[in-house]
Order: C-alpha cells, then sequence, then structure tokens
C-alpha cells in the first residue's frame, strides 16, 4: 500500500471523513465550478434543453461527417474489390478523388474547430488523406467484404 493511500485509510479509521458536507448526498456533476457565475443560468437552460456549447457541437458535426466518409469510401472499396473478383471494373478512384474533396473540407471544418475551441487539449488532428486510404486499403480482403 502506498503513503497516501495508508494516509487515507488512517484518516478514515479516525473519522475525519464523517460529517462533511454532503455527505450520503449524490455529487452534483452537472455544475462547474469554473464557470462565470454570471453564464450559469444560461449554461444550465441550454444543456437541460439538449444543447452544449458551440465548438462541442461543432466537434460532433466533424467527427459525424468524418464517419460518413469513411463508410462512403469503405463501400466503394468493397465494391471495388468485389468487381476485381469477378473481372469487372469498380469506380475506386471517383471514390478516391470524393474522399479527397470530404477530407479537404473536413480538415478546414478542423482548422476552424482548433481556432474556437477554449484549450489546446480539445483540439483535432488534422486528418491525414494517404494514411486514411492506406489503412483501409490493407485491411485483409475478408474484413472488406
Amino acid at each position: 500500500m502506498s503513503g497516501a493511500d495508508e494516509l487515507i485509510r488512517k484518516a478514515i479509521e479516525e473519522g475525519k471523513f464523517s460529517n462533511l458536507p454532503g455527505e450520503g448526498k449524490p455529487l452534483r456533476l452537472d455544475e462547474n465550478p469554473w464557470e462565470d457565475p454570471g453564464w450559469q443560468m444560461a449554461h444550465h437552460i441550454l444543456r437541460a434543453n439538449g444543447f452544449t456549447l458551440p465548438w462541442i457541437e461543432q466537434r460532433q458535426t466533424i467527427e459525424k461527417e468524418l464517419e460518413g466518409a469513411r463508410s462512403q469510401l469503405l463501400r466503394a472499396w468493397r465494391q471495388h474489390e468485389k468487381a476485381k473478383l469477378s473481372g469487372g471494373e469498380g469506380e475506386m478512384e471517383r471514390a478516391l478523388q470524393a474522399f479527397e474533396q470530404q477530407i479537404i473540407a473536413i480538415n478546414q471544418q478542423i482548422r476552424s474547430y482548433n481556432l474556437a475551441v477554449p484549450l489546446d487539449r480539445f483540439q483535432i488532428r488534422l486528418v491525414q488523406l494517404k494514411q486514411e486510404v492506406d489503412r483501409l486499403t490493407t485491411l485483409p480482403l475478408s474484413d472488406t467484404l
């Protein structure tokens, strides 16, 4: 047991954590202690009605669009592989061009988002087109069909 664990155990045994304010009550995790008091009511109303901060909504939109672009490319890859197996031609080149345009647009949204977030740790890395395509096209055939 670490030194900190030992100190906490000893304090519990001595009752130092007994009769604290809020003991036995659920934690109020919906309140932000660093939130500007002037904005608390507005943020509470927004949260209660399913809204969130604009930059959080923007991130959710980016993630949905990226997932949609990946799904479209995966479908095209599957069709391309099936066409190759049957001796036909697929539409992979067109799908790759469309995917590239989607990634350019998504990366522009990511740049805008990264300027809006309050802290660097919330920023998103730009999507690397080559890495995305390579990841998809190196999947075993059984995983793509």
